[in-house]
């Protein structure tokens, strides 16, 4: 059975993005329904899948990282607002089947993701 993963890398710091607000939405139709919510850990990723089983599916869905409050916390001095304040990712699952990992590598001005293993 398939499952949805995903990690943070701070580059600004070289480390991994701890105590991150992930939040993942299914885009459905127009809008959005709220299926999970998670807070990395001190290694950047979520302790447990973000999706998997029965509420794991093919669809559109949405993650949301809120960076902005990262780096506040970290002490770091952004311009209000924020220039990445939520990195917002919109990405399909077409295999239910399959291991989807979306990380997410950031720093205050700038962020990359890609389809993971």
């Amino acid at each position: 059975m398939g499952r949805l993963t995903t990690h943070v890398l701070d580059a600004a710091h070289g480390c991994p993005g701890s105590s991150i607000k992930v939040e993942l939405y299914r885009v459905e139709g127009s809008g959005l329904e709220l299926v999970a919510t998670a807070l990395t850990n001190s290694d950047g990723r979520c302790d447990a899948p973000l999706l998997e089983g029965d509420t794991y599916r093919s669809g559109v869905y949405q993650v949301q990282f809120s960076a902005g409050d990262y780096y506040r916390a970290k002490g770091v001095k952004l311009p209000e607002p924020a220039f990445l304040d939520v990195v917002v990712l919109r990405f399909g699952i077409s295999s239910e089947q399959d291991h989807y990992h979306v990380p997410l590598l950031i720093s205050p001005y700038s962020y990359s993701t890609y389809r993971g293993s």
